[in-house]
């Protein structure tokens, strides 16, 4: 509640808070439209591979050429990372094998890393974040993505006296989506191939959204962050509005669809047969809580808050995430209070490849969102017995022999190369969590 105080201090002290952005697609611009608009807080650097495509982001977000003059523009994340007076280095590329690299090498030269790039997270973050932990900076999720805010509310229902029963977000599902390829994503949008070539939208990232895998991703970090379980067979998307919430994301023994208390699950906006649920929560996030006692389930009844039957199951819900208009909120956290907005704390969620056919040895998989494979999310525990392959490394590997369609693709499944660094890391980290299962 005090961050906008701190940072006025820091302005009027002359010392701003100074980030490094490294990626500027869509999250990397809509955290520069609110910089001009936040005193006491600089972007002296932006990295991008595109660094024209950098600079234009800027000019459509609203920033003055004297803004973009005074700003460097690089292709070079190390060195931009290595050098000048940064607080917190912002990694937004999305891709993460690069995720890692930038974020190990925030650590070492003692910045703050607030990681965007949730597909790094989920690939080696209880890693990472124990290596921040020891290197005394702060490695962060980034608030105004559902993991960060999902994060907050469960710290909240916590902190408060109560028991968290589920926590997550809410998409658009059905089971068919599991399979669809880039080259069907763009009807389940009501946008054809041509409407979103000329708004610039790639379809794998879409389709990431759409097959399931990328909430998956979204809710191995949560799990990660929060110490909750990941249902034994995968995510349910059980179709919920937010006034079902309390009835719906209840445990089975108690009448609802969970196989326990204390897990992540996704919410479906749409009913099994394609019809819309009624005050769906597909762009929000919930936590379903449980009344300790029955004063506590008396004061839900009390004060309107939608319940289960019995009075002691209720729901706190936000209904939309701003992505990178919010993303100040992590920045501020890291560098003025020293507090992550959300870090994993533990192994407890991965997300595994599944084939979406049958696939045939000698084909390259391609990894999220693409043709051959979607991520689903699987107890660590689980993923480390099979030997199964995380999404995160399912692209441009070969594999070795046939996977069945809806078969978990395994390491001994692909050729990989042993010497390679992000193969390296996420080795490491499954051996260093491995004794936790």
């Amino acid at each position: 509640m005090n961050l906008f105080r701190l940072l006025q201090a820091r302005a009027s002290a002359g010392k701003p808070v100074r980030v490094a952005l490294i990626g500027a697609g869509k999250f990397g611009s809509m955290f520069l439209a609110q910089v001009p608009h936040t005193p006491g807080l600089e972007v002296p650097i932006i990295v991008d591979i595109d660094r024209d495509r950098a600079r234009e982001a800027c000019r459509t977000v609203g920033w003055s050429a004297e803004r973009i003059a005074a700003t460097m523009f690089t292709d070079d994340g190390a060195r931009a990372i290595a050098g000048g007076a940064m607080d917190v280095v912002v990694e937004a590329t999305g891709n993460p094998a690069v995720g890692i690299k930038h974020a190990r090498a925030a650590i070492a030269a003692g910045k703050h890393i607030v990681m965007v790039n949730v597909e790094a997270d989920v690939l080696a973050g209880p890693l990472l974040a124990e290596e921040a932990r020891k290197a005394g900076v702060v490695y962060s999720l980034a608030y105004g993505d559902q993991p960060a805010l999902t994060a907050e509310m469960v710290d909240w229902a916590r902190a408060t006296g109560f028991r968290v029963v589920a926590a997550g977000k809410g998409t658009k599902y059905l089971p068919a989506y599991h399979d669809v390829t880039p080259d069907g994503v763009w009807q389940h949008y009501g946008l054809t191939a041509g409407e979103a070539q000329s708004a610039g939208m790639n379809p794998q990232m879409f389709n990431s959204f759409l097959d399931g895998t990328k909430s998956a991703i979204e809710m191995a970090a949560i799990a990660n962050a929060c110490g909750l379980d990941v249902p034994t067979d995968g995510l349910l998307f059980p179709p919920c509005g937010v006034d079902d919430l309390p009835h719906i994301m209840r445990p089975r023994s108690r009448g609802g669809v969970l196989e326990r208390s204390g897990v992540v699950e996704v919410v479906s906006s749409l009913e099994r047969d394609g019809r819309p649920v009624f005050r769906d929560l597909r762009w929000g996030v919930y936590v379903v809580l449980e009344a300790p006692n029955d004063y506590a389930a008396d004061c839900f009844r009390q004060y309107g808050l939608k319940t289960d039957a019995s009075g002691r199951f209720a729901a706190m819900y936000k209904p939309y995430h701003l992505i990178g208009l919010e993303l100040n909120i992590s920045v501020l956290s890291a560098a003025l209070r020293g507090e992550p907005t959300g870090q994993a704390i533990g192994f407890r969620g991965d997300v595994a490849a599944v084939a979406k056919r049958n696939l045939r040895a000698g084909e390259m998989l391609d990894g999220e969102g693409g043709y051959t494979v979607w991520g689903k999310l699987v107890p660590a525990a689980a993923s480390l017995r099979a030997g199964a392959l995380p999404i995160g490394l399912a692209h441009r590997v070969k594999l070795k022999h046939d996977v069945a369609h809806g078969a978990v693709v395994r390491w001994n499944d692909v050729e990989f190369d042993p010497g390679n660094e992000t193969v390296k890391t996420r080795k490491a980290m499954e051996a260093a969590f491995a004794a936790q299962h």
